[in-house]
């Protein structure tokens, strides 16, 4: 109640100007940083969360439960900048060999990895060690018919952009579907060059424009 009233303006008349009534203690003590679109007390509260967090994930995790421990190991890996630019795209590189190599990004797809590729496994591989679905979402929740048992959803998962609306619409939807596929033009050169691969820019831009029609596809 002291906070709702410390950020109230009483001074104001409610009658002519209710949002200066009702906020003017919070705007007379509060400007908006300018890392920031928006300040509001969970802002306030998220900030002072972090910096709590931050001390404890700094502790010794000695005696820790398992959970905790993870938690702080994650955290350092985090941090260790110097660890993290000497290994350079290594993880990225490591994670595609896991998920079936990439075919932009590899000489010979075709020849060395399709035969033993199977669509079932990688999709699978992609949500449970990366909690990415891809195709199909599936996912356990409550029985929407019987809230004491758990059932299998299946669902169709998130796009890459965040909405149809950036496959199909003009404007500023069009110029985020341009930077969208030019992105990922950019990471396929970036990754064929760590690979020790010529850049190959048209075939890289034609796969690329094929991976962009399927999205738009999955989206209509």
């Amino acid at each position: 109640a002291a906070r709702i009233i410390q950020n109230m303006d009483p001074t104001a008349d409610p009658c002519k100007d209710f949002y200066q009534y009702a906020c003017g203690g919070w705007l007379n003590r509060h400007v908006i940083p300018e890392t920031s679109s928006r300040y509001s007390i969970f802002d306030i509260l998220r900030d002072e969360l972090e910096i709590i967090l931050k001390g404890v994930l700094e502790t010794s995790d000695q005696g820790d439960r398992e959970a905790f421990q993870k938690a702080k190991i994650l955290y350092k890996s985090c941090m260790n900048e110097s660890l993290i630019e000497q290994r350079d795209s290594l993880p990225l590189l490591e994670a595609l060999t896991m998920v079936g190599d990439w075919p932009v990004a590899s000489a010979d797809w075709n020849k060395t990895k399709e035969p033993n590729w199977s669509m079932e496994e990688k999709l699978s591989i992609m949500n449970s060690r990366f909690n990415k679905r891809v195709l199909i979402d599936m996912f356990v929740w409550n029985d929407d018919r019987d809230s004491s048992r758990h059932i299998i959803y299946i669902d169709q998962p998130s796009l890459g952009m965040p909405s149809r609306d950036y496959y199909f619409n003009g404007g500023n939807y069009q110029r985020v579907r341009e930077a969208y596929l030019q992105f990922m033009v950019t990471i396929a050169k970036m990754i064929r060059e760590d690979k020790n691969m010529s850049k190959d820019d048209s075939f890289v831009q034609e796969e690329m424009a094929k991976v962009m029609e399927l999205e738009t596809e999955i989206a209509n």
